[in-house]
């Protein structure tokens, strides 16, 4: 899919807001919808069906989090970038938990926004045709033959290591909550702390820096996301 197939609607109550990022992103030839309150947004995804929304968080008429949770609740499966002011640990974990697929916050760099919108929407790609072999910098993970390999060698992982790993690379580029994370892999298991040990063993298997890893990056109070495509 080419950027000019893609529609992407921007739902934000300050029109400079909207006109910075209609600028912008017109210049990676998407196309733009724009919409000042969620009930114009609602009409606007109903009508127009885009393929992204950037979805502020401050509307005037519905907080930008119920609208997430009304969206999602009713199976709308668009990727929705959140770009807010928030800046909150616990604001970005909500919306992240309530199907957000990524978060920025103002004031934003484009060049950041634009990479952020190409894996959201690379990912639902992926995520509808997924490619059974995932490749980033050395890192390749088989998830048909569960095989993980570095520069070329095969790494052995335990059984928990590699769910954790899966799980990131089928949500490659996202940014995964330690409680996303923890029921994925430990169904009912709360304590981040046994996360960390496992991500920390993980990297010391797959990092050629542990300490200064490339691959799982660490999200501070939030989680963790895959770094792809290097």
């Amino acid at each position: 899919m080419t950027n000019s197939a893609v529609r992407i609607l921007i739902v934000d109550d300050e029109p400079p807001i909207r006109k910075l990022l209609r600028v912008g992103l017109s210049t990676q030839d998407y196309a733009i919808s724009e919409a000042m309150n969620a009930k114009v947004a609602i009409e606007a995804v109903k009508a127009e069906r885009p393929n992204l929304i950037i979805l502020d968080l401050g509307l005037p008429d519905m907080p930008g989090l119920d609208l997430l949770a009304k969206w999602r609740g009713e199976g709308l499966d668009l990727p929705i970038v959140i770009l807010s002011s928030r800046t909150d640990e616990a604001g970005i974990v909500k919306a992240l938990e309530l199907g957000a697929d990524d978060y920025v916050t103002k004031p934003f760099g484009m060049n950041e926004l634009v990479a952020r919108i190409s894996v959201a929407l690379r990912h639902r790609l992926q995520s509808q045709g997924e490619k059974p072999v995932f490749q980033t910098g050395d890192l390749s993970v088989d998830l048909v033959k569960r095989v993980v390999k570095v520069a070329g060698k095969e790494v052995k992982l335990s059984p928990k290591e590699y769910d954790i790993l899966r799980i990131l690379v089928q949500h490659a580029g996202k940014v995964l909550t330690h409680r996303f994370l923890l029921e994925q892999v430990w169904d009912s298991l709360t304590d981040v702390q046994y996360l960390r040990v496992y991500v920390r063993q993980l990297r010391q298997k797959i990092e050629q820096t542990p300490d200064q890893p490339r691959y799982i990056l660490t999200e501070t109070g939030v989680g963790y996301r895959l770094q792809e495509g290097q």
